[in-house]
């Protein structure tokens, strides 16, 4: 559960973010992304919602009749998605494909590609192994008065702040433990 944004380039926003660290060690060529849009409707509760907003637009077409439920910038992909002929008009519509459409709202899928390249990370996973560090100075184990904070540790964590939290509260403990230790 998160938010999701749709970029120009693809999925992003904190439930990405979220994503991209469990999945970032898988062969992302055999994942899929599924996406429930109406997350908060049954699928009946959905369909009778798609019927209501039909039948108040019965002479729209398609294409001009989906804005109460989908971002603008998003229908045109979902109607391509959903292979109904976008001129139609939402009083034509069979059963079967609004049935389609409500599918789609609950179970958008994706194929993934690829996550961005490291240069455009917004947090990094990897780095000096804890098991190295004493966590009471983040003195390294190995080199004596060599000390770790932030990102070069591999530790990471979901977003919400825990990754900055985890920067400063080691940076500090780094900081402090170097100064006094001299």
């Amino acid at each position: 559960m998160g938010e999701l944004l749709f970029t120009h380039v693809g999925l992003s926003g904190p439930l990405v973010l979220k994503a991209s660290s469990i999945i970032n060690f898988e062969d992302i060529a055999k994942l899929d992304a599924y996406i429930d849009l109406k997350p908060g409707l049954t699928v009946d509760a959905l369909d009778r919602r798609v019927l209501k907003d039909f039948n108040r637009n019965s002479n729209k077409l398609l294409k001009n009749s989906l804005d109460a439920l989908l971002p603008k910038k998003l229908i045109p992909y979902f109607i391509t998605r959903s292979e109904i002929e976008p001129e139609k008009p939402v009083n034509q519509l069979t059963k079967e494909e609004r049935a389609r459409l409500v599918s789609l709202l609950k179970h958008l899928d994706f194929k993934l590609i690829s996550l961005e390249e490291i240069d455009k990370a917004i947090i990094t996973s990897g780095g000096v192994d804890v098991k190295n560090i004493d966590s009471r100075t983040m003195e390294s184990k190995i080199i004596p008065d060599l000390f770790f904070a932030g990102e070069m540790i591999d530790v990471d964590a979901y977003t919400g702040g825990y990754n900055m939290q985890i920067a400063m509260s080691t940076g500090f403990l780094a900081g402090t433990s170097a100064k006094n230790k001299n």
